[in-house]
């Protein structure tokens, strides 16, 4: 734990910083509303699949590049450019025109593609520029408490964005509270669609001037000084060479390679959880209503949660903690599958405090083992390989259901009950695919075990 005379990293302008930027970039005040967004401004569910495929394959074919580019040109940089790009896509939101769904649907599929591309500038860069600002200062040792408030302030204002972007986009409660408190104000359905993008616009512009005032650390600013009169060609050509030689790096180095590993392990199979959640909730009698409740009530878990990280980290082995993070998982997954009514959503608490304590723990234990020089593209691969095994387990999610669509089993069902039987036979199989990659990377640690 941190004593009370060591020195504080808040003291550091890139940390507060960095923590700012963490939160404004990630509140934003339109998740809560996304699908019905899209579904609103006139797009069909087949158009809003679509665009989330080209939102992740940006965020997949970009990822890494863009980690060794910053590398490469300069942390701080490519933070402030997704900074930059954040403004553009909110803005083509913002100014969609409603109704006219092929201009709406081009302007979403450059906006999905803005934002995969500013995802992958600040996964990776954001951090390698905070933790070796911390290192120059010979602070890294309390990187756990930086990830300890970065976490619980983003988590509070995910709360505020998750509660306000709800009841703003619904323009009747707007006008009845209007009504309620003698305003005499009347919003509109197509403003109040509106709102919630514009305060994320808000939030871009200021996530923007929090970048501006970062500054690059001295390591870089060398790399940056030898490539002044480079052309932008050089410039593509170390990126791309950095980016194969930081895998091979990672191939070789079990620290780095195991962490990874365990990292996407768990974070692949709960965000499919998160991704699935609201069918669960209704298949266990939850009401409509309640889902926004339990996702804030969940996401408060966020402002605890990092000091049991931090705590396990200082105290506890890597692969205490990965079991640990491991029986979590398992036992939220085994007990989701009997979709016990109401209480059923108890389980769910196993399955976040799974994804908190996976986000610490990767964070500390990948920066730790990783040199500055390579960074962010190191962090970078680490994303590439969560985004790339949530689209897989996708792929088999969908290829399962459709199997069973067509199989005896379901035979005689249609419409509804078709879709839930499907659902929960689906589900079925999560423990079982979790314990069978468990083992799998488990037992690869142990062999590793010497080199790590």
């Amino acid at each position: 734990m941190t004593r009370s005379n060591e020195p504080n990293p808040l003291s550091l302008p890139n940390i507060r910083r960095f923590i700012g930027f963490r939160v404004l970039f990630n509140a934003r005040f339109y998740y809560p509303v996304f699908t019905i967004i899209f579904l609103d401004f006139g797009l069909s569910l087949e158009q809003f699949a679509i665009l989330n495929v080209v939102w992740a394959a940006s965020i997949v074919l970009l990822e890494v590049p863009s980690g060794a580019l910053a590398d490469t040109i300069g942390r701080r940089n490519l933070v402030v450019i997704a900074a930059a790009i954040m403004i553009i896509e909110m803005i083509l939101l913002c100014f969609a025109p409603i109704g006219n769904s092929q201009v709406v649907f081009y302007l979403f599929m450059v906006n999905r593609i803005l934002s995969g591309a500013a995802e992958a500038a600040a996964s990776g860069a954001d951090e390698a520029l905070a933790y070796d600002t911390m290192k120059e200062a010979g602070m890294e040792k309390q990187w756990g408490r930086v990830l300890e408030i970065q976490m619980r302030r983003q988590s509070i204002a995910f709360v505020v964005a998750m509660s306000l972007g709800a009841i703003l986009y619904d323009h009747q409660r707007l006008n009845d509270f209007f009504a309620f408190a003698n305003i005499p104000w009347s919003v509109s359905k197509e403003l109040a669609m509106r709102i919630p993008l514009f305060l994320t616009l808000f939030l871009g512009i200021a996530a923007f001037l929090v970048t501006l005032g970062m500054k690059e650390t001295n390591k870089a600013k060398t790399r940056e000084g030898k490539l002044t009169f480079s052309s932008c060609t050089s410039v593509a050509f170390d990126a791309f060479k950095k980016t194969f030689s930081t895998g091979g790096w990672i191939l070789r180095t079990p620290a780095a390679l195991i962490v990874i590993l365990a990292g996407f392990l768990f974070d692949h199979i709960a965000r499919m959880i998160l991704t699935l959640n609201s069918q669960y909730y209704r298949l266990i009698d939850l009401p409509e209503a309640s889902f926004g409740f339990i996702g804030s009530g969940l996401a408060l878990l966020g402002i605890f949660i990092p000091r049991v990280g931090r705590w396990l980290v200082e105290n506890r082995s890597k692969g205490f903690n990965f079991i640990l993070i491991g029986v979590l998982t398992f036992i939220g997954l085994w007990f989701m599958s009997f979709f016990i009514p109401i209480w059923g959503a108890m389980p769910m608490l196993a399955i976040y405090v799974g994804i908190f304590l996976t986000g610490f723990f990767v964070s500390h234990y990948l920066n730790e083992a990783t040199d500055s020089e390579i960074r962010a593209t190191a962090l970078s691969f680490k994303g590439l390989s969560f985004n790339l095994a949530y689209g897989a387990i996708g792929i088999l999610y969908s290829w399962h259901v459709n199997r069973m669509r067509n199989s005896e089993q379901m035979s005689g069902l249609t419409g509804d009950e078709l879709e839930n039987e499907l659902f929960i036979e689906a589900l079925s199989w999560f423990p079982g695919y979790f314990v069978v990659v468990f083992v799998v990377i488990f037992l690869f640690g142990l062999s590793k075990r010497k080199s790590i």
